[in-house]
């Protein structure tokens, strides 16, 4: 496997590292000819510490390194994933080895910037949400229960129709293809057809589920962490990226981010109302940047297809810089350190 680049990745890569934090690299390598021709190109390839339990906690004597495909990589890259974005803004301190090829796709970082992120939007939203359903939702399933456990179970919707109760969240939203009249009650819908007895158990089974989780929330409990500090972290990369044409590491959001992973923020009152305005931050940032709407893939694609075809046939080979960590590690490459800009 030729390494174009490796470079420490993760916690120690976003300044959220504690003395208990594993050791994350990643790298980006150029497949081997035979596998190019042969459509046997993996994406990626994975190594480092395994546990007997992989439920088990990572810690500090544990290492995780993969290497992407050059394809790959690109492919990631056009498509906007953080994993790709933070690589190409990985800080020359965190580089561990380089290639003149590598360089290049850093020096043409910004031609993989768009506006179009909604793969993450919606996961950030999708976190926001996942433990906590705001009050007048719960309250309506609430009195949607109370409501139905006052009729027999055997009575159809239809017969009680005009007696349902109203609030924001129970709306009646016309008919389905065959005519029968649609009852939508905190975005579950239902037939006029169907009995007090099932509806019952659809909105139970959507107040057990999502009052347990806000009750959890609010007392901080339940929630993983984890996920939400990354929901975090890419919003704050993504609001920087449209302010500022880049994204700086370690992250100024560092200390905030620590003292989320330890649950120190409260949920409800804080970190879900936060993660909702951020990403309606991105959202409006998307729309008044200058930044096009999609990555122009093909020019991507036909860089790949060159600079492969120019090493398999002998017309360039990679420059390859290993640094020497107790000194700059481009000292000695003076001529490649000015043609890269690092």
């Amino acid at each position: 496997m030729q390494v174009l680049v490796k470079m420490k990745y993760g916690s120690h890569l976003y300044g959220t590292s504690t003395p208990d934090s594993d050791q994350d690299f990643k790298g980006v390598f150029l497949p081997e000819k035979r596998d190019i021709l042969l459509n046997q190109v993996k994406k990626s390839n994975r190594d480092g510490t395994t546990k007997p339990d992989g439920n088990k906690k990572n810690t500090k004597d544990d290492i995780d390194i993969e290497f992407y495909s050059l394809h790959y990589f690109i492919k990631m890259a056009c498509e906007g994933q953080t994993v790709a974005l933070d690589m190409l803004h990985a800080p020359i301190e965190s580089i561990l080895q380089t290639s003149d090829i590598w360089e290049e796709i850093r020096k043409n970082k910004d031609l993989f910037y768009t506006t179009n992120f909604d793969s993450f939007v919606n996961y950030a939203k999708g976190q926001a949400a996942k433990y906590g359903i705001k009050g007048s939702r719960l309250n309506a399933a609430k009195v949607m229960i109370d409501f139905l456990k006052t009729k027999p179970i055997s009575t159809k919707l239809t017969d009680i129709w005009d007696e349902l109760p109203e609030h924001e969240h129970i709306e009646m939203i016309g008919r389905d293809p065959n005519g029968f009249r649609q009852l939508q009650i905190c975005n579950r819908k239902m037939q006029e057809s169907i009995k007090v007895e099932y509806a019952l158990e659809m909105v139970q089974k959507f107040y057990n589920t999502y009052g347990t989780r806000a009750v959890q929330a609010a007392e901080n409990k339940g929630i993983d962490w984890k996920a939400i500090s990354h929901a975090f972290r890419a919003a704050f990369q993504l609001v920087e990226l449209f302010t500022n044409g880049t994204i700086t590491y370690p992250l100024e959001s560092a200390p905030f981010l620590k003292k989320l992973k330890n649950g120190e923020i409260n949920y409800q009152d804080e970190a879900a109302p936060k993660l909702e305005k951020m990403v309606d931050e991105i959202r409006i940032l998307a729309e008044n940047s200058k930044f096009p709407t999609h990555c122009n893939v093909e020019w991507w694609e036909n860089w790949v297809c060159d600079t492969v075809e120019s090493v398999y046939y002998g017309r360039m080979q990679p420059t390859i810089l290993i640094p020497n960590p107790e000194t700059d590690p481009y000292d000695t490459m003076g001529a490649f350190k000015k043609e890269f800009n690092l």
